[in-house]
């Protein structure tokens, strides 16, 4: 929210008094002065007019968690273990999943309060490469790197999936990167060639790679390089 309609919303000021406040130096964002009435002002800023604080602002958190088989990506569940009952956090009601994975799959899960950040992870247009280890139960071979490249027609959505690179490591496994997250969609597109995806592991979501020594059901904080770097 722009910081003159964020001050505008309070009682206690109107158009004139905001525009007083903001020229004579009275706001601080984030322990900063600023007269920019268009200031960008989230639930995660300090806002404070002379020595009183306007809003004390959230803090906000970011995690990596290695999601392990038979955790239903979702806050609530009625039936099944949720990802955020691994963790061990205050308040974690408020987090929220940045790039879901299906029940069994496994890997590289991002958890934040952060909308504005796990919205830049998930949307299309920004083009986030994602990266899975993938096991099949039959033969994978250069037809499917080729399809994969083209892209699948999924008749369902009406839409066709944007080229996927497919790296052959073994008779049955590789490694894929794509571009954007569709419902099942790595499961749908080895469907295609009537494969079966017997082991779904994510690697990575851009410049973000699953820690090594996280074991499946652990999780840490981000670091300000890692969060920074989306």
């Amino acid at each position: 929210m722009r910081l003159d309609r964020f001050l505008s919303n309070l009682p206690r000021f109107n158009r004139k008094d905001v525009r007083l406040a903001l020229v004579s130096g009275r706001i601080k964002v984030d322990g900063q002065v600023t007269s920019d009435p268009h200031h960008d002002v989230r639930e995660f800023s300090r806002v404070a007019f002379d020595d009183e604080v306007l809003q004390a602002g959230k803090t906000a958190r970011y995690f990596m968690l290695h999601k392990p088989q038979g955790y239903v990506s979702a806050t609530v569940d009625a039936q099944h273990p949720t990802v955020l009952d691994l963790l061990d956090e205050p308040d974690k009601h408020e987090l929220h999943i940045a790039g879901r994975l299906d029940f069994n799959t496994t890997g590289l899960m991002l958890i934040t309060n952060d909308g504005q950040w796990s919205r830049r992870l998930t949307q299309p247009q920004t083009r986030l490469p994602k990266v899975y280890y993938v096991e099949t139960e039959q033969l994978i071979d250069e037809r499917y790197v080729e399809k994969f490249a083209l892209g699948f027609y999924f008749a369902y959505e009406n839409i066709t999936t944007q080229p996927a690179v497919l790296t052959l490591l073994g008779p049955r496994c590789a490694r894929l990167t794509i571009f954007e997250g569709r419902y099942h969609q790595v499961k749908r597109m080895f469907g295609h060639f009537d494969n079966k995806v017997l082991i779904l592991h994510r690697e990575s979501m851009g410049p973000l790679t699953l820690t090594p020594e996280l074991e499946p059901g652990s999780y840490c904080a981000l670091d300000d390089a890692q969060i920074q770097s989306i």
